[in-house]
């Protein structure tokens, strides 16, 4: 069933339950988190996920030897980006199998306990349910662990993302869409109809869980503190079954975290499908103000920065049509549908670095930006238009690969992009999240190995921020 009615956002957020004392809940998060000896992995279907942490490790590999340094480091939490948003079907199981077959067999070594958190996007879009699957699938079949379900929590405050009586919905100004009727629900890759989660399950998963036996944790319970009854729902779980949160703010997702972490501790077993507030909370991340730009510029090098546009939803278009105010920026319109010419596509490219590089020498920040009109193969053809879109990511890279003067920082706009960017272009093996930028708006230091060390690197995500904050980071940053 589609849920097709907006609700006002000020309204709806005065009739909810109370919120309850937040110092009290923070004393018994604190408790809970002290005795949790677990180590949290959190698999990054795009580099966004960290777009509400800071002092955290993302490594971009899933060898041991990266796995085992996140192990071994004292956080509680580490990420891996698997950038799986960008792969095909067989491309992802195969990632998953693999970085869940690395984390059973270093957690034996090390003879430590963990849980995976699979990070995606907060408006549904994604390899679901297959990550998941796949992730206990192999788990399962290398150890004594069951799974006894799935907890689902796409809430991410910082994006205007909430689930109210199990519907998820997309804040828009002072409106709250239901997910199943925005723009993000009609991707041609990942698209769904239901925007409440439980039935959005059983779209995803064909039928084979029902959105009648999943467990739904209300806001009710959850802001009456009713932790007991959160628990009981929690330890009745079996058969992989699906567990609905709602959330509206972080305190919610603090009182669920006491629960599940009880539940946990009581001998349960879950995977978890959640955006990027869960990781925060359940990782102790503590608040950090937005970062300055004295933080984040340490080249006075005179240089000009870099900004990469790649994403295509309506947010990053309309964002990208406000960048076009700043008159310090020099704009390169780099025509990807070139990549139906292959000679042709080559000289476009080698075009858009010497250009770029130019600009960027003379102290001229420089927007590169995909032809805005989406490559469109018509229907049926999904698998090979994710195909050209990894050619065309691979070309939008090659640009930052083969640059040779270090931009004073670095933007990239858009998921894929950004993650591409980052391993590919940068060469980025582990780069630590310094914090945000804007709310939800993350910034990497990269790695002494990268091709750019210390640079600030901030990933924009495409469906994230108000139509001027693009402007408004350009101008952050611009020295």
């Amino acid at each position: 069933m589609a849920y097709s009615k907006n609700l006002k956002a000020t309204e709806t957020f005065a009739k909810l339950p109370a919120v309850p004392d937040e110092t009290v809940v923070n004393d018994l998060l604190v408790s809970e988190l002290q005795n949790f000896n677990k180590k949290i992995i959190v698999l990054d279907d795009d580099p966004t996920g960290v777009q509400t942490v800071h002092g955290v490790s993302v490594y971009t590999d899933w060898t041991a030897e990266s796995i085992e340094a996140g192990f071994a480091e004292e956080n509680s939490m580490f990420f891996i980006l698997t950038n799986s948003r960008g792969f095909t079907a067989a491309e992802t199981k195969q990632a998953h199998q693999e970085v869940a077959t690395v984390i059973q067999e270093t957690a034996e070594k090390q003879k430590k306990e963990f849980i995976i958190i699979s990070r995606g996007d907060s408006t549904l879009r994604g390899h679901y349910p297959l990550e998941t699957e796949t992730l206990k699938n192999t788990v399962e079949a290398q150890s004594d662990v069951s799974f006894d379900g799935e907890v689902i929590m796409p809430f991410f405050k910082e994006g205007g993302r909430f689930t109210i009586q199990n519907v998820h919905y997309v804040q828009d100004e002072h409106e709250l869409v239901p997910a199943g009727e925005t723009e993000f629900a009609k991707d041609r890759t990942f698209g769904y109809i239901s925007s409440h989660l439980g039935e959005w399950a059983e779209e995803k998963s064909h039928g084979a869980f029902k959105a009648s036996d999943a467990v739904y944790l209300s806001l009710k319970d959850i802001r009456s503190l009713n932790i007991d009854g959160l628990m009981n729902q929690l330890m009745a779980v079996k058969d992989f079954n699906k567990v609905i949160v709602n959330a509206a703010d972080y305190v919610d997702t603090k009182v669920m975290v006491i629960a599940l972490i009880r539940a946990m501790k009581a001998g349960k077993h879950f995977l978890f499908r959640s955006a990027a507030a869960l990781t925060k909370i359940i990782g102790g991340i503590s608040d950090k103000g937005l970062l300055t730009k004295e933080e984040l510029i340490k080249d006075h090098s005179g240089n000009g920065g870099l900004i990469m546009i790649g994403s295509h939803v309506k947010k990053t278009t309309e964002q990208f049509e406000t960048l076009q105010e700043c008159s310090f920026i020099e704009f390169i319109e780099f025509d990807v549908h070139l990549v139906l010419h292959p000679d042709k596509f080559k000289a476009e490219i080698q075009r858009v670095i010497e250009t770029s590089e130019q600009l960027i020498r003379k102290g001229q920040t420089v927007a590169v930006y995909t032809k805005r009109e989406r490559l469109d193969l018509g229907e049926n053809k999904k698998e090979e238009e994710l195909k050209l879109s990894v050619k065309i990511s691979d070309a939008v890279t090659s640009i930052v690969k083969h640059l040779e003067v270090r931009p004073s920082f670095i933007i990239a706009k858009g998921g894929i992009t950004s993650s591409d960017i980052g391993t590919n272009g940068l060469g980025v093996k582990r780069a630590t999240v310094a914090g945000q930028i804007k709310p939800g708006i993350p910034v990497w230091l990269t790695g002494s190995e990268s091709k750019f060390p210390g640079m600030a690197y901030v990933i924009f995500p495409g469906n994230v921020g108000t139509k001027t904050t693009l402007k408004e980071v350009a101008e952050l940053l611009h020295q």
